[in-house]
């Protein structure tokens, strides 16, 4: 039997109307993308694993460019988000270098269905955080906690011939390497230093890339919050930070 997943909102009181649409909403433009993906990649898991990690980048660059906007007009300062932001595209590059060591970026049209996938998600991300941040946050938990149970289902299935196979270089390099700070700004509920993967074959590959997909879907749940997040390096609201402490 399986764990349940290492991330949870707890219990919720008074969730307002508004709220219900937009995780509603959120929930059903997941569900047909899922559905899409399921149809698209049945038995073929590294090139559904590129596309997943192509798209998972997005929100966050969606997220730093407004960010950036914002700063620039003088509405909104939020240095801390940016960091974060930041190391979480980080993360997601390199989940993406290892599908792509691994082959899931061999056809064309897997490359051209996840690039454009990506340029469309773009866009809608960087409407909906004009919109509603919260729901912006919302939609990408709902994508990186499938992420979380694709991997999970996939190391459960697969584990004993995983650990037969060598992890790819990049993969070693990026969590055993020596320059770890992106690797842990990126997992705000997660004290820096104390999360230090082994890397002996591509099922502790495997996972490690489902549990930061965890540490995505709390970093994700923190920012829906009242309170600004902080960087796990500077706990100590910044200087720079000049956001409100409740966004809605």
């Amino acid at each position: 039997m399986r764990a349940a997943p290492p991330y949870s909102r707890g219990k919720e009181d008074n969730v307002s109307v508004l709220v219900g649409a937009e995780r509603a909403i959120n929930g059903a433009l997941v569900d047909s993308v899922v559905f899409i993906l399921d149809k698209l990649y049945k038995d073929r898991p590294y090139p559904r694993f590129y596309v997943l990690e192509t798209i998972a980048r997005v929100p966050y660059f969606a997220y730093i460019c407004v960010l950036h906007l914002y700063e620039t007009l003088g509405l909104w300062r939020r240095s801390d988000y940016i960091k974060v932001h930041f190391a979480e595209t980080w993360n997601e590059l390199h989940h993406l270098l290892i599908m792509e060591a691994l082959g899931g970026d061999k056809r064309w049209a897997d490359r051209f269905v996840a690039q454009h996938a990506a340029v469309a998600y773009f866009w809608v991300t960087v409407g909906m955080y004009f919109f509603s941040p919260r729901m912006a946050y919302n939609f990408a938990e709902k994508v990186e906690s499938h992420a979380y149970e694709t991997y999970d289902e996939f190391v459960n299935t697969h584990g004993e011939e995983l650990k037969e196979q060598p992890a790819p270089e990049v993969a070693v390099e990026y969590y055993t390497g020596t320059d770890l700070f992106l690797f842990d700004e990126f997992q705000t509920s997660t004290e820096p230093y104390t999360r230090r993967p082994v890397i002996e074959n591509l099922y502790d590959v495997f996972v490690n890339i489902r549990n930061d997909e965890a540490e995505h879907c709390k970093t994700m749940i923190a920012c829906q919050g009242n309170k600004s997040i902080l960087s796990p390096h500077n706990p100590t609201p910044s200087a720079f930070q000049t956001a409100d402490e409740d966004d809605e």
